[in-house]
């Protein structure tokens, strides 16, 4: 780049384009919340047959379109601004090196060398001659030592003032060079397919593209105010807030997976985030899958061994799963979780079903999912599930069924105001019930990531009204749940425990809510309560181990009409409508369990 150029350079006018390419992309954004919150729902709600159906479908096709748009749209905004930061940051040096050389007299030339008057050293009697010289960038050592040499011998004082100002010169068109250089491959490479279809390939594109912002723009993503580190929901609310439209979509473009995981943040924001990262992960995963061959049809032979019959895998099957079926396993299990997610977005408007809000996901170790039925910021009611043990996110979707089926009673049940069920996948839970379950370790590492995601409600929170909120906890989630408040102060109003096997305290009373707040169901012939107190239950005074189904813990015991441990959620169930009645704020009207005058169960 050369002098003339970098002179002219307007920064704002790449800014100016940065604001339009932001805009469009908010557009794109609107033009899908519309598509999937209220057009597809109005044709699902009043159409039938096969053409409404295939419309439908159309309409999906059309979403990923638009998503894919504000996506790109938002990394070619954050692209332009870092192009006009580093030009701007060579610019800003020009200027001051001219700007330095004309008040000592000298004058740049169009080719950026410098003009020096003559001039003579104190002492000296003869006036030497002015002249011209070039600059250049990033001298070496020898080099800058020779400059140096030969400015202390030159007669002219003005000679080495010249050759400064010359060199600053040189060193910032050098700098724009290698700006424009950097970027502008980048910035070709922010472009679509010519064609309608958001494929796999076009969403692992877009996270190449934004490894690639990111990585020519890292002055610039430095120069943004940076989340405060380890700070509280209060404190990443407040750095949020404090962001430029521009900042924010820095951070939404460049570090998502970021954005999409700090309590406190905006839901609408942070499930913006979070769907970026699941619609790019979801695509590696598939392209990674269509790598693998399919596991053989015939994965079992028949064998006779002294005289009996067995079945037994054929060779051909075993070669293909040592080659390749943990790593099948492992990502099959995750599209499925991640299909099960975009699911219930697809889902909204079923009978009344609002909007889903994906507030964290994460693919790694087990994964991490936490989803939302409606928008928790302005709910007048919210309630946060907790799943137990063996859940991971390739079975996320039965935790997330269980909170629709709690959000469309409560919703009944609220006299008119607003419900929001959340199902918090944010810890790694015991895989296996005999080698993991036991332990305590998985609630007590969990514990505080609850506990922040809750304070976050109240951080994140747009309604004048404080919400009223419960905790629910199944089976070994009820435990974390547990550990929660006893390890810090469980922000909620309500507590229900299902299915529990004990939650590390042993009195209602220290769960953090009011009196006659916790509330639990133990159905008939769900074995885990009382398999689980001697690992998990809190112990009294004289040593007896306390689960929350045990009178002497102090919970309302509310009818269950279920079996088994995990059908507290059936459709029509007095099991569910408790709980939702607990969750619209009506635990004055649940039947409860008679407790027995004195009940010595589990001494």
């Amino acid at each position: 780049m050369d002098l003339a150029t970098l002179k002219a350079f307007k920064p704002s006018e790449y800014e100016e384009a940065a604001d339009g390419y932001r805009a469009t992309g908010d557009m794109a954004s609107e033009a899908k919340d519309a598509i999937d919150n209220r057009i597809s729902v109005e044709l699902r709600n009043q159409l039938e047959g096969d053409a409404a159906k295939a419309a439908v479908e159309e309409l999906k096709s059309l979403s990923k379109n638009f998503h894919y748009a504000q996506t790109e749209c938002g990394l070619v905004s954050t692209a332009l601004n870092g192009f006009a930061f580093d030009i701007a940051v060579a610019k800003r040096k020009l200027e001051a090196a001219m700007e330095d050389a004309r008040t000592d007299g000298c004058t740049v030339n169009a080719n950026g060398s410098v003009s020096y008057p003559a001039g003579k050293k104190p002492g000296d009697e003869k006036t030497a001659d002015g002249g011209t010289v070039t600059g250049s960038a990033g001298g070496s050592s020898t080099s800058d030592a020779l400059e140096r040499q030969a400015v202390n011998i030159h007669p002219n004082p003005y000679y080495g003032r010249a050759m400064a100002y010359a060199n600053r010169i040189a060193d910032a068109l050098e700098e724009a060079t290698d700006a424009d250089t950097k970027w502008a491959p980048k910035l070709r490479a922010l472009k679509a397919d010519d064609d309608l279809t958001v494929s796999h390939r076009d969403w692992a594109d877009a996270q190449s593209d934004t490894a690639g912002v990111r990585d020519a723009g890292k002055a610039y993503a430095d120069s943004l105010p940076e989340p405060p580190k380890d700070g509280s929901p209060k404190d990443n609310a407040a750095w949020w807030k404090g962001l430029s439209a521009d900042e924010q979509s820095a951070w939404l473009s460049l570090q998502p997976n970021t954005v999409g995981a700090l309590d406190g943040l905006p839901s609408p924001t942070r499930d913006e985030a979070n769907r970026v990262v699941l619609a790019e992960h979801y695509a590696r995963v598939q392209m990674e899958l269509n790598t693998i061959p399919k596991p053989p049809s015939n994965e079992w032979t028949s064998i006779n061994a002294r005289g009996y019959a067995s079945m037994v895998r054929t060779d051909e099957w075993m070669e293909w799963h040592n080659k390749y079926g943990d790593r099948y396993e492992r990502l099959t299990k995750s599209s499925a979780g991640m299909e099960s997610i975009q699911q219930r977005f697809d889902r909204t408007g079923e009978e009344g079903l609002p909007e889903a809000y994906l507030l964290g996901f994460s693919a790694d170790g087990n994964g991490r999912a936490i989803v939302a039925n409606g928008n928790p910021d302005t709910a007048d009611h919210q309630a946060v599930y907790v799943p137990g043990t063996t859940s991971n996110l390739g079975s996320v979707g039965g935790d997330i069924n269980r909170m629709v089926e709690v959000w469309r009673v409560a919703d009944e049940e609220a006299d008119g105001g607003s419900v929001s069920t959340i199902t918090w996948l944010g810890y790694d839970a015991p895989q296996n019930i005999v080698k993991d379950s036991p332990f305590s370790h998985y609630a007590d590492d969990g514990a505080p990531a609850y506990n922040r995601f809750i304070d976050g409600l109240d951080s994140s929170r747009t309604a004048d009204s404080d919400p009223h909120r419960t905790a629910i906890g199944h089976s070994y989630g009820t435990t974390l749940v547990g550990s929660a408040a006893r390890q810090g102060e469980l922000n909620v109003d309500d507590v229900i425990f299902a299915g529990s096997p004990g939650v590390q305290v042993s009195k209602a009373e220290h769960m953090d809510v009011p009196e006659g707040h916790v509330w639990n169901q133990e159905a008939k012939g769900d074995a885990v309560p009382d398999i689980g107190r001697y690992g998990h239950g809190g112990t009294d005074w004289d040593g007896a181990w306390i689960i929350p189904s045990d009178p002497l813990f102090g919970a309302n015991q509310m009818v269950t009409d279920t079996e088994g441990h995990s059908d507290y959620w059936k459709e029509g169930s007095e099991s569910l409508r408790n709980q939702a009645l607990v969750v619209a704020g009506r635990g004055e009207e649940i039947e409860l369990k008679p407790v027995p005058p004195a009940y010595t169960r589990g001494r």
